[in-house]
Protein backbone atom coordinates (compact mmCIF):
# COMPACT_ATOMS: atom_id res chain seq x y z
CA UNK A 1 0.00 0.00 0.00
CA UNK A 2 1.16 3.36 -1.10
CA UNK A 3 1.61 5.92 1.63
CA UNK A 4 0.23 9.40 1.34
CA UNK A 5 2.31 11.98 0.15
CA UNK A 6 2.49 15.24 1.51
CA UNK A 7 0.44 18.13 -1.20
CA UNK A 8 2.15 21.29 -0.69
CA UNK A 9 2.13 22.00 -4.00
CA UNK A 10 -1.52 21.16 -4.41
CA UNK A 11 -2.76 23.86 -0.76
CA UNK A 12 -0.81 26.14 -3.09
CA UNK A 13 -2.87 25.92 -5.94
CA UNK A 14 -5.58 25.99 -3.77
CA UNK A 15 -4.69 29.03 -2.46
CA UNK A 16 -4.63 30.93 -5.45
CA UNK A 17 -7.10 29.21 -7.15
CA UNK A 18 -5.61 27.30 -9.75
CA UNK A 19 -7.81 24.16 -8.90
CA UNK A 20 -11.56 23.17 -9.30
CA UNK A 21 -13.72 23.22 -6.10
CA UNK A 22 -14.73 19.41 -6.07
CA UNK A 23 -10.42 18.64 -6.27
CA UNK A 24 -9.70 21.87 -3.55
CA UNK A 25 -12.34 19.74 -1.18
CA UNK A 26 -10.91 16.55 -1.41
CA UNK A 27 -7.06 18.36 -0.90
CA UNK A 28 -8.73 19.63 2.28
CA UNK A 29 -9.93 16.56 3.81
CA UNK A 30 -6.08 14.81 2.98
CA UNK A 31 -5.12 17.88 4.89
CA UNK A 32 -7.31 17.18 7.33
CA UNK A 33 -5.80 13.62 7.66
CA UNK A 34 -2.11 14.75 7.47
CA UNK A 35 -2.86 17.68 10.32
CA UNK A 36 -4.72 14.62 12.84
CA UNK A 37 -2.95 11.43 12.10
CA UNK A 38 -4.68 10.79 15.53
CA UNK A 39 -7.96 10.84 14.14
CA UNK A 40 -7.99 8.43 11.96
CA UNK A 41 -8.53 4.84 13.66
CA UNK A 42 -7.56 3.13 10.64
CA UNK A 43 -6.50 4.90 6.99
CA UNK A 44 -5.79 1.75 5.08
CA UNK A 45 -9.12 0.50 3.06
CA UNK A 46 -10.87 -2.03 3.49
CA UNK A 47 -11.85 -5.17 2.03
CA UNK A 48 -15.61 -4.04 1.66
CA UNK A 49 -14.37 -0.55 0.23
CA UNK A 50 -11.25 -2.33 -2.10
CA UNK A 51 -14.02 -4.00 -3.56
CA UNK A 52 -16.56 -1.83 -3.41
CA UNK A 53 -14.28 0.68 -5.52
CA UNK A 54 -13.26 -2.52 -7.93
CA UNK A 55 -16.83 -3.79 -8.41
CA UNK A 56 -19.25 -0.36 -8.75
CA UNK A 57 -16.91 2.95 -9.13
CA UNK A 58 -20.04 4.92 -9.42
CA UNK A 59 -21.55 3.59 -6.01
CA UNK A 60 -17.98 3.86 -4.59
CA UNK A 61 -18.21 7.56 -5.32
CA UNK A 62 -21.51 8.16 -4.08
CA UNK A 63 -20.59 6.49 -0.96
CA UNK A 64 -17.25 8.63 -0.37
CA UNK A 65 -19.15 11.71 -1.11
CA UNK A 66 -22.04 10.81 1.45
CA UNK A 67 -19.19 10.23 4.23
CA UNK A 68 -17.32 13.06 3.21
CA UNK A 69 -20.37 15.49 3.78
CA UNK A 70 -21.06 13.91 6.76
CA UNK A 71 -17.90 14.37 7.72
CA UNK A 72 -17.18 10.64 9.11
CA UNK A 73 -13.46 11.15 7.91
CA UNK A 74 -12.49 7.87 9.39
CA UNK A 75 -14.92 5.59 7.43
CA UNK A 76 -13.76 6.98 4.05
CA UNK A 77 -11.53 5.38 1.19
CA UNK A 78 -8.66 7.79 1.34
CA UNK A 79 -5.81 5.71 -0.81
CA UNK A 80 -8.40 5.54 -3.72
CA UNK A 81 -9.75 8.91 -3.05
CA UNK A 82 -5.53 10.33 -3.19
CA UNK A 83 -5.29 7.95 -6.47
CA UNK A 84 -8.17 9.46 -8.12
CA UNK A 85 -7.47 13.18 -7.20
CA UNK A 86 -4.21 12.30 -8.95
CA UNK A 87 -5.57 10.86 -12.28
CA UNK A 88 -7.85 13.92 -12.39
CA UNK A 89 -4.92 16.02 -12.78
CA UNK A 90 -3.17 13.92 -15.40
CA UNK A 91 -7.06 13.76 -17.41
CA UNK A 92 -7.04 17.04 -18.07
CA UNK A 93 -3.18 17.13 -19.03
CA UNK A 94 -3.75 14.46 -21.37
CA UNK A 95 -7.31 15.99 -22.63
CA UNK A 96 -4.92 19.13 -23.29
CA UNK A 97 -2.02 18.03 -25.16
CA UNK A 98 -4.58 15.95 -27.31
CA UNK A 99 -6.69 18.66 -28.45
CA UNK A 100 -3.10 21.00 -29.24
CA UNK A 101 -2.00 17.68 -30.84
CA UNK A 102 -5.40 18.00 -33.02
CA UNK A 103 -5.19 21.66 -33.52
CA UNK A 104 -1.27 22.42 -34.75
CA UNK A 105 -1.96 18.97 -36.87
CA UNK A 106 -4.85 21.24 -38.53
CA UNK A 107 -2.90 24.22 -38.48
CA UNK A 108 0.18 22.71 -40.22
CA UNK A 109 -2.10 21.37 -42.95
CA UNK A 110 -3.65 24.80 -42.96
CA UNK A 111 -0.29 26.20 -43.92
CA UNK A 112 1.38 23.66 -46.02
CA UNK A 113 -1.89 22.91 -47.98
CA UNK A 114 -3.28 25.74 -48.84
CA UNK A 115 -5.31 24.40 -52.00
CA UNK A 116 -7.21 22.24 -49.85
CA UNK A 117 -8.13 24.14 -47.25
CA UNK A 118 -11.89 23.26 -46.04
CA UNK A 119 -14.72 24.42 -43.84
CA UNK A 120 -13.82 20.99 -41.95
CA UNK A 121 -10.34 22.15 -41.14
CA UNK A 122 -11.64 25.80 -39.82
CA UNK A 123 -14.40 24.14 -38.15
CA UNK A 124 -11.79 21.69 -36.38
CA UNK A 125 -9.32 24.67 -35.91
CA UNK A 126 -12.12 26.58 -33.94
CA UNK A 127 -13.63 23.82 -32.14
CA UNK A 128 -10.01 22.54 -30.67
CA UNK A 129 -9.37 26.51 -29.81
CA UNK A 130 -13.33 26.32 -28.07
CA UNK A 131 -12.24 23.19 -25.96
CA UNK A 132 -8.69 23.93 -24.67
CA UNK A 133 -9.84 27.42 -23.50
CA UNK A 134 -12.43 25.39 -21.70
CA UNK A 135 -9.94 22.84 -20.23
CA UNK A 136 -7.36 25.78 -19.10
CA UNK A 137 -10.29 27.34 -17.29
CA UNK A 138 -10.88 24.20 -15.52
CA UNK A 139 -7.40 23.99 -14.69
CA UNK A 140 -5.92 26.79 -14.84
CA UNK A 141 -2.22 25.87 -13.57
CA UNK A 142 -1.60 23.45 -16.22
CA UNK A 143 -0.43 26.88 -18.49
CA UNK A 144 2.34 26.91 -16.54
CA UNK A 145 3.60 23.81 -18.04
CA UNK A 146 2.08 24.97 -21.55
CA UNK A 147 5.36 25.27 -23.41
CA UNK A 148 6.56 21.57 -22.85
CA UNK A 149 3.02 20.14 -23.67
CA UNK A 150 2.92 22.06 -27.08
CA UNK A 151 6.30 21.02 -27.83
CA UNK A 152 5.11 17.00 -27.18
CA UNK A 153 1.69 17.80 -29.02
CA UNK A 154 3.95 19.41 -32.13
CA UNK A 155 5.52 16.18 -31.77
CA UNK A 156 3.08 13.78 -32.63
CA UNK A 157 1.37 16.49 -34.48
CA UNK A 158 4.51 16.23 -37.47
CA UNK A 159 3.70 12.46 -37.20
CA UNK A 160 -0.14 12.77 -37.98
CA UNK A 161 0.70 15.19 -40.54
CA UNK A 162 2.54 13.38 -42.26
CA UNK A 163 0.56 10.24 -42.10
CA UNK A 164 -2.33 12.24 -43.63
CA UNK A 165 -0.96 14.44 -46.17
CA UNK A 166 1.88 12.30 -47.27
CA UNK A 167 4.20 15.11 -47.51
CA UNK A 168 7.72 14.16 -45.46
CA UNK A 169 7.52 15.43 -41.58
CA UNK A 170 11.25 16.90 -42.64
CA UNK A 171 10.01 19.84 -44.02
CA UNK A 172 8.56 20.75 -41.27
CA UNK A 173 10.56 23.13 -38.15
CA UNK A 174 12.46 21.24 -35.75
CA UNK A 175 10.60 23.13 -33.26
CA UNK A 176 6.94 24.55 -32.75
CA UNK A 177 6.26 27.49 -35.01
CA UNK A 178 2.91 28.47 -33.30
CA UNK A 179 3.26 30.37 -29.79
CA UNK A 180 0.28 29.64 -26.83
CA UNK A 181 -1.16 32.80 -28.11
CA UNK A 182 -1.19 32.22 -31.67
CA UNK A 183 -3.07 29.26 -30.63
CA UNK A 184 -5.29 30.64 -28.89
CA UNK A 185 -6.40 33.21 -31.08
CA UNK A 186 -9.30 32.38 -32.99
CA UNK A 187 -8.56 35.36 -35.26
CA UNK A 188 -4.96 33.47 -36.06
CA UNK A 189 -4.58 31.90 -39.45
CA UNK A 190 -0.98 30.78 -40.82
CA UNK A 191 0.17 32.03 -43.79
CA UNK A 192 0.70 29.80 -46.35
CA UNK A 193 3.77 27.90 -46.95
CA UNK A 194 4.85 26.62 -50.47
CA UNK A 195 6.50 23.58 -50.41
Amino acid sequence: MRSIRPYTLLFILIEYNFMSKQAQNLIYMLQYFMNNPNTITHITNTTTEQSLYERDFYQWAIHNAELLRHGRFTEIDVENIAEEIESMGKRDKRELRNRLRVLIMHLLKWQYQYKKRSKSWSKTIYTQRREIKIVLKDSPSLKYNIEIIINDAFKDAKFEFEKQTKISKDILPEIYPYTFEQLSDYDFWPDETII
